[in-house]
């Protein structure tokens, strides 16, 4: 960061750092709360399983090409700069979203529809691909010393808080509109309203400094694969516990509220939002500690929380009151928080300047690939074959333990500089 322009990276590197992810995370999530009305309305079937699988499908898809933009993005960040990647993966975002509110239903012009819902969902996936990563490292790069953890910490605090949005919108469109609005054109609102958070973001981050285009040997993406893939694994692995629980734990849930615990949609929607919110204030805390103990003791603290309590906590969800449904998920956010917030910083720590948003973009976007999205099809998949409706916690459960192993053989850096 150049050293003319400190007024704007003080004031508001952290604003900078949340809008995009507001919006990014709010286009790509508000898919997976509509779910069921996408999937009667471009997935029809005889069958409503086979439906809701085939819209959790197309928001699969739109996980496969994260990693496209991650190298795409990635090679941005590292050769032009981190603010060129940042603008763009926002503006590119926007349009997909804008799409699918448009788009015909399955109905009006048959499996074109359908076809086209996956293509933009894939087209939302390459924005997304860029955005997180690109922040966290704009990120950490502009953090005062000591604080890294810290500042990183706010782009997942705007990922969540664009989820979150996500949710509230689902949640007041669900409580105001009668169930014949919401299929034809209540829903469509949603994604129409994304390019508003697009504009606010794009006004926000159209004037972050300018960098001198790195003078790269090769392509960083090459390098991050050739002399970094060990590292590029570690965050991989690290990453599993994360993809697996918040999408199932903070998207998929509101679908399961619904159709397994037999709850209205809006009160799914609002519960869901709610606990939603209270992650969002153990985002910073969770973040603040690493800086203080490690990076190291908080990923173990709650990836070992989250392989024992993952089954208590759903168990407790399964039940139709309210109070034990938002406990469970509270509970649920409590744990997540724990390493979610810290693993931004932990990622950045572990790769030079010249690679660092290719490589931590590539990692972190493969596994959401394999794991985030497919995880509402595995636990749809689990409840089928076992006919029970908490099995999808033992999944959740086995992917932590996974993410512990690995966290036990990294090194702490919270005290040194980046490289």
């Amino acid at each position: 960061m150049s050293s003319s322009q400190p007024k704007w990276s003080r004031r508001h590197t952290i604003t900078a750092g949340i809008a995009g992810n507001v919006l990014e995370w709010y286009d790509f999530a508000v898919y997976g709360f509509f779910a069921p009305i996408i999937a009667r309305q471009f997935f029809p079937s005889d069958d409503p399983t086979i439906s809701l699988i085939a819209a959790f499908g197309a928001f699969a898809a739109g996980f496969l090409m994260r990693p496209v933009g991650a190298a795409l993005f990635g090679h941005i960040g590292d050769k032009l700069g981190r603010g060129r990647s940042l603008i763009l993966s926002v503006m590119l975002m926007a349009v997909p979203t804008f799409l699918i509110g448009l788009l015909p239903t399955y109905e009006s012009i048959g499996m074109a529809a359908a076809v086209l819902m996956v293509l933009l969902r894939m087209a939302q996936g390459v924005a997304v691909g860029g955005e997180y990563t690109s922040s966290i490292v704009f990120l950490a790069e502009s953090a005062p010393p000591g604080k890294r953890g810290f500042f990183t910490s706010w782009a997942m605090f705007g990922a969540v808080a664009g989820t979150m949005l996500g949710s509230a919108v689902g949640a007041g469109l669900t409580s105001f509109l009668t169930d014949e609005a919401l299929m034809t054109w209540g829903w469509r609102s949603a994604f129409l309203g994304g390019i508003v958070v697009a504009l606010v973001g794009f006004l926000i981050r159209r004037g972050m400094p300018a960098e001198e285009p790195a003078a790269l040997a090769e392509s960083p993406v090459k390098t991050a694969f050739t002399k970094h893939w060990r590292e590029m694994l570690r965050v991989s692995a690290l990453n599993i516990v994360s993809a697996v629980s918040f999408y199932l734990i903070f998207v998929y849930i509101v679908t399961w509220l619904i159709d397994r615990v037999q709850e209205p949609n809006s009160t799914a929607l609002d519960i869901n939002t709610l606990s939603m919110a209270t992650l969002l204030v153990f985002i910073p805390i969770a973040a603040i500690l690493s800086d203080k103990y490690g990076r190291k003791l908080m990923l173990l603290i709650g990836m070992g929380s989250m392989a024992v309590m993952a089954y208590p906590l759903l168990w407790l969800m399964h039940h139709p009151d309210i109070t034990l449904i938002l406990t469970g998920q509270i509970g649920f956010a409590a744990i997540i928080s724990l390493f979610m917030s810290v693993l931004p910083a932990a990622m950045t720590e572990m790769f030079p300047h010249n690679v660092r948003v290719s490589a931590v973009s590539l990692g972190y976007n493969l596994t959401y690939a394999i794991f985030g999205g497919t995880a509402p099809i595995v636990a749809l998949w689990l409840i089928n074959r076992t006919h029970d409706d908490l099995s999808f916690a033992w999944y959740i459960a086995a992917m932590a333990i996974v993410s512990f192993c690995v966290a036990l053989t990294i090194q702490d850096r919270r005290n040194e500089p980046l490289s």
